[in-house]
């Protein structure tokens, strides 16, 4: 997993880690084209922060962010 000292992986990177995109650009197009939530909120910029705690919701299936 890439987390930084912060505590923290942006949305493209935690969609790939989960094995939910296969590549950068797949979560690129999802991510901008409007498929996922963040805490039940739209969510269209892949480098987005996630922290411990967060929801992200794809496919109607919702994954918590554990790091």
């Amino acid at each position: 997993m890439t987390e930084n000292q912060e505590g923290t992986i942006k949305l493209g990177q935690f969609l790939k880690w989960q094995g939910l995109v296969q590549t950068g650009g797949e979560a690129k197009i999802r991510i901008q084209g409007g498929e996922v939530l963040v805490n039940g909120t739209l969510e269209t910029r892949r480098g987005r922060k996630l922290v411990r705690g967060d929801r992200v919701t794809l496919d109607g299936r919702t994954y918590d962010v554990k790091l």
